[in-house]
C-alpha cells in the first residue's frame, strides 16, 4: 500500500487492522500507518465506511500516543477535514483522551517549534500553532472530552503564553503556515487573534463563560494582544478566575511556580503577573512558601516590571501572619533594594519591609539595623509623602528593636536623624508629621535626651526644638548647620520656614495683649540691671544701649536652677534675645556662661570655616526672596544676626573677657541670685 493510492475502502481498512495487530506497528511503521489512515479518511467520504478505522486508530494511539500525535501534526498541520475527524475520534474514548492531551500539551508549550522525533527516525520540528489548530477542532465537538478538564490549567496557560510569544516573535515558518490555514476560510487574519479565540472557547467549554465575558467587557483580550500590556491582561484574567474557582487557583499556581523555577526568561513577566494575582485568593495559601523560594532569583531580574510584581506578591504574603516569620531571610535583599533608582520600586520595598520589621518574631541584627538606618534617612525628604512616612516609621522600628550590641553603633545615625525629624514634624502632610513626632520621641529616648524629648512632648515650635537640640548636642552643631542648609531649599513652605528659623532667631509669637499683660514678671535684683546693660553695651555695641523688659524663662528648657550644667535662654517680650539664635546661653560648668547658641556654637564653627559661613549667608539671603512671606521675614531677621555673629567673634579676647566678667558677677552675687532662682538680664535690642 502506498500513499496517494486509491483503493477499496473495506480492503484498505482490513489491511490497516492487520498491520496494527502485528508487531510491525511497534517498530518503524507507526508514522506511516497514521499517514495512511489520514489518506483513507481524505479519500473516503461515504458515511457507511466513515467509522471503519475508528478502533484501529484508537488502538494505535493507545499503544503509541507520541508517534501518532506527532505524525498527524506533521502530515496535516492545518487540520483539514480528515485530520479533524481523527482528532475527535482519538479524544472520544477514555483510554486515549488523556494521552492525546498530554502529547498536545508538550507541543503547545514550545513556541514556535517543538523539537521531537518519531520511531522512524524523523526529526522534523512540529509547529506549536498546529497543535493549537487541532485543539480548536477538538473544542468544537458537541460532547465534552473527558481528559480536557484534567489538563485544563496547563492548556490554558500554554495558550496564553502562545499569545504572548506570538506578539513578540513571529517566525517566517509560522507566517507561511498561517497563510495556508487561511485558505480554508473562516479563520482570523492574525495567529494571535486565533489563539485568543481558542482561549475563549476553552474557558466556555469548562464552564468559565462568565470569566471570558468579564475579560471581554474590560477589553482584556485586546490588551493581551500587545507586547507592552500583555502582563496586565494576564493579571486581569487571573483576578477573574480566582473569584470563581479556588481549586483552579491552586492548580494554576502550582504549575506557575514550577514554570518560574525553570528560569525561562520569555515567560517570567506574564507568569509572575498571573501568579501574584492568584496568591491573593482567599483561604489558606500553601503556595506562598513556594513563591518565597523564587524571590532571591527574581529580585535580581533585569526586568523592573518583574521585580515590581514580585514585591507586590510579597506584600500579599505579608498579610498572612504565619508567613511573615518565614520572610526574615529576605530582609537583607530588601534593604539593598532601597538604593534602587526607581522610586516605585523603593515604595513597594518599604511597604514590605514595614510589615516584616513590625513582627516581633523577626529579629533585626546589628549589621542590618545599621544598613537600614543609613539607607532610610535619605528617604525622609522624598517628594512622595507615602515614602516619607514609610521610611520614618521603619526607622522607628529599627531604633526599638535593634540588638543590644548594636545600640552604641546606631547612636551616630540616630543623632544624624534628629534635625530632619524636627523639620518634618512641621511637614505639610499630617500623617508624615505625626509619624515624625513619634519617631523623634523614640529617638530622643534612645539617646537619653530627656530635655529635648520634653520639648517635643509639649509640641514646641522649631525654635524651641532647635535651641534644645543645639544645647544637648553642642558638639554636632556644625553637622546640624550643614543639614539645615539643605532644608532652606525644601519645596515645602513649612519646612523652609523651620530651617530659616533654626538658622536665626525666632519671630515674636503672637501672644494676645491680655495674656501678655497677665504674665508675671520675674524679680530683678538691685544693681543687676545696670551691670547687665553695661556689659552688653560695652561688648555688643552694635545692638545699641536701649533696654528691654526683663526676660522670661525658656519654654524649651524649662524652669531649672542655674546650678546645673545646662543652658538657660534669655528671652524677653516673647522675643528671643538678639544675638542668641534661640536665646540659649551655654554653660561650660555650673554657673559659667560660655556663649549664646548661634554666635557661640554655630558662629564659632562658621568663623573657623569662612566657606561654610558664606554658604549659610547665601542661603539665607536667597530666602529673602522666598515665595512665603513668613520665610522672607525670617530671612530678613536672620541676616543681621549672621553678620553680628562674625563681627562679634572677630576677636576671641572680647568674648573671653565677657565670659570672665560674667563669671565674676555670678560668684559675687550667687547667694542672693540662688534664692530667686534666675539670673535675669536686661538685653538691648536693635530695630
Amino acid at each position: 500500500m502506498t500513499e496517494g493510492q486509491s483503493y477499496d475502502a473495506e480492503a484498505g481498512a482490513a489491511l490497516l487492522d492487520m498491520l496494527v495487530e502485528s508487531e510491525v506497528s511497534t517498530l518503524k511503521q507507526v508514522p506511516r500507518i497514521v499517514r495512511c489512515i489520514h489518506q483513507w479518511f481524505m479519500t473516503n467520504t461515504d458515511e457507511s465506511v466513515e467509522h471503519s478505522l475508528d478502533n484501529t486508530l484508537v488502538e494505535l494511539t493507545d499503544a503509541h500516543p507520541h508517534d501518532v500525535v506527532v505524525a498527524l501534526l506533521r502530515c496535516a498541520p492545518s487540520c483539514d477535514r480528515a485530520a479533524a475527524a481523527m482528532w475527535r475520534m482519538m479524544v472520544t474514548t477514555s483510554m486515549t483522551t488523556k494521552k492525546v492531551f498530554r502529547e498536545l500539551l508538550c507541543v503547545l508549550e514550545d513556541w514556535p517549534l517543538h523539537s521531537t522525533s518519531t520511531c522512524d527516525g524523523d526529526q522534523q520540528d512540529v509547529l506549536a500553532l498546529a497543535a493549537t489548530r487541532a485543539l480548536w477542532e477538538i473544542l468544537q465537538m458537541p460532547r465534552f472530552p473527558r481528559g480536557l478538564k484534567v489538563y485544563f490549567p496547563r492548556l490554558l496557560l500554554a495558550l496564553l503564553f502562545q499569545v504572548v510569544y506570538s506578539t513578540e516573535q513571529m517566525p517566517d515558518e509560522v507566517d507561511t503556515f498561517w497563510r495556508e490555514c487561511q485558505e480554508e476560510g473562516g479563520l482570523p487574519t492574525s495567529p494571535s487573534r486565533f489563539i485568543v479565540l481558542t482561549v475563549k472557547a476553552l474557558l466556555c467549554r469548562l464552564g468559565y463563560r462568565l470569566v471570558a465575558f468579564e475579560v471581554e467587557r474590560k477589553r482584556g483580550w485586546d490588551t493581551l494582544l500587545h507586547a507592552e500590556t500583555h502582563h496586565c491582561a494576564m493579571g486581569l484574567l487571573a483576578r477573574e478566575i480566582r473569584v470563581v474557582s479556588r481549586h483552579l487557583n491552586a492548580s494554576v499556581a502550582s504549575y506557575l511556580v514550577e514554570l518560574l523555577s525553570r528560569n525561562e526568561p520569555r515567560c517570567e513577566l506574564p507568569a509572575m503577573a498571573f501568579l501574584v494575582e492568584i496568591l491573593a485568593s482567599p483561604g489558606p495559601n500553601v503556595r506562598a512558601e513556594s513563591f518565597l523560594q523564587l524571590v532571591p532569583r527574581y529580585l535580581q531580574s533585569n526586568c523592573s516590571m518583574t521585580r515590581s510584581l514580585l514585591l507586590k506578591g510579597l506584600n500579599v504574603i505579608c498579610d498572612t501572619p504565619w508567613m511573615v516569620p518565614k520572610m526574615r531571610f529576605l530582609v537583607q535583599r530588601l534593604t539593598d533594594l532601597l538604593q534602587d533608582a526607581d522610586m516605585d520600586m523603593v515604595r513597594m520595598t518599604l511597604s514590605v519591609l514595614r510589615k516584616v520589621v513590625r513582627d516581633p518574631s523577626v529579629p533585626i541584627s546589628t549589621p542590618i539595623a545599621l544598613q537600614l538606618a543609613e539607607r532610610l534617612q535619605p528617604l525622609f525628604d522624598n517628594e512622595s509623602w507615602y515614602v516619607r512616612q514609610l521610611s520614618v516609621s521603619i526607622f522607628k522600628k529599627v531604633i526599638e528593636r535593634v540588638a543590644n550590641d548594636g545600640k552604641k553603633l546606631l547612636k551616630t545615625l540616630v543623632h544624624q536623624s534628629l534635625l530632619p525629624l524636627i523639620f518634618h514634624v512641621f511637614d505639610e502632610n499630617k500623617a508624615v508629621a505625626a509619624t515624625c513626632r513619634d519617631t523623634l520621641l523614640q529617638a530622643t529616648a534612645f539617646l537619653k535626651k530627656e530635655k529635648l524629648r520634653q520639648v517635643v512632648l509639649r509640641d514646641q515650635q522649631t525654635e524651641a526644638m532647635g535651641e534644645c537640640l543645639l544645647v544637648e548636642c553642642r558638639s554636632r552643631a556644625a553637622e546640624y548647620l550643614g543639614q539645615s542648609l539643605t532644608y532652606v531649599q525644601s519645596p515645602q513652605d513649612s519646612i523652609r520656614e523651620a530651617a530659616v528659623a533654626f538658622l536665626g532667631e525666632a519671630q515674636p509669637p503672637r501672644v494676645p495683649p491680655s495674656r501678655a499683660a497677665a504674665q508675671p514678671q520675674p524679680r530683678v535684683l538691685h544693681g543687676q540691671q545696670d551691670s547687665a546693660q553695661w556689659l552688653w553695651s560695652r561688648h555688643c555695641p552694635m545692638w545699641g544701649a536701649r533696654g528691654s523688659p526683663p526676660p522670661s524663662p525658656s519654654p524649651a528648657l524649662g524652669h531649672h536652677a542655674w546650678g546645673r550644667a545646662r543652658a538657660q535662654p534669655c528671652q524677653g517680650q516673647g522675643r528671643l534675645w538678639p544675638g542668641c539664635c534661640g536665646g540659649a546661653a551655654l554653660l561650660g560648668r555650673a554657673g559659667a556662661v560660655t556663649g549664646c547658641v548661634f554666635p557661640g556654637v554655630l558662629g564659632q564653627h562658621m568663623r573657623a570655616q569662612p566657606e561654610k559661613f558664606q554658604l549659610v549667608y547665601d542661603a539665607v539671603q536667597h530666602a529673602t526672596k522666598d515665595s512665603s512671606p513668613y520665610v522672607q521675614r525670617q530671612a530678613l531677621h536672620t541676616l543681621p544676626l549672621l553678620r553680628a555673629a562674625v563681627a562679634n567673634g572677630s576677636s576671641r579676647s572680647r568674648l573671653q573677657e565677657l565670659q570672665s566678667q560674667l563669671r565674676q558677677a555670678w560668684r559675687r552675687r550667687r547667694p542672693s541670685l540662688w534664692g530667686n532662682g534666675w539670673l535675669c538680664c536686661w538685653g538691648s535690642a536693635q530695630d
